[in-house]
């Protein structure tokens, strides 16, 4: 897991957030409203829900265009239970959560957990690599 993750308000720009992916060298950053975690931003969703749009960077909130239907983890969880949620879903990070305080205290990604489960990966990425419908409910 990764710590001291960087986040995002919904009220900052898209182009922010492709500047902080840029920056950080990430694909996704959690969206925070204060300290609750409401969304996360991707570059897909960047490229899909707003560019694809015709949407302008500097007009566009990330609140606009994240996802809202945030699939979490706790940091107590079994990697097998998380890793099993990633591969149904189809999502390549997890924010992970206190349980006590279900604050954000780090992520998870695909990446994180190959070193020490390299079988269990083969499998998620399989299945996360299965294509999938896309999504286009938020679209304005």
């Amino acid at each position: 897991m990764t710590r001291d993750v960087q986040t995002i308000s919904p009220q900052d720009t898209v182009r922010h957030a492709a500047q902080m992916m840029d920056e950080l060298n990430v694909g996704a950053i959690p969206v925070c409203d204060g300290a609750k975690l409401v969304g996360m931003i991707t570059d897909r969703d960047i490229t899909v829900r707003s560019v694809a749009a015709g949407q302008q960077p500097d007009a566009t909130r990330v609140s606009d265009v994240m996802s809202t239907d945030v699939r979490t983890c706790f940091s107590s969880q079994a990697v097998d239970e998380v890793m099993e949620q990633m591969g149904d879903v189809q999502i390549r990070r997890v924010p992970v959560l206190d349980q006590q305080s279900h604050q954000l205290i780090g992520i998870v990604s695909l990446g994180d957990l190959a070193a020490k489960h390299a079988a269990e990966v083969d499998r998620t990425l399989e299945e996360i690599s299965t294509p999938a419908a896309p999504d286009r409910s938020q679209l304005h």
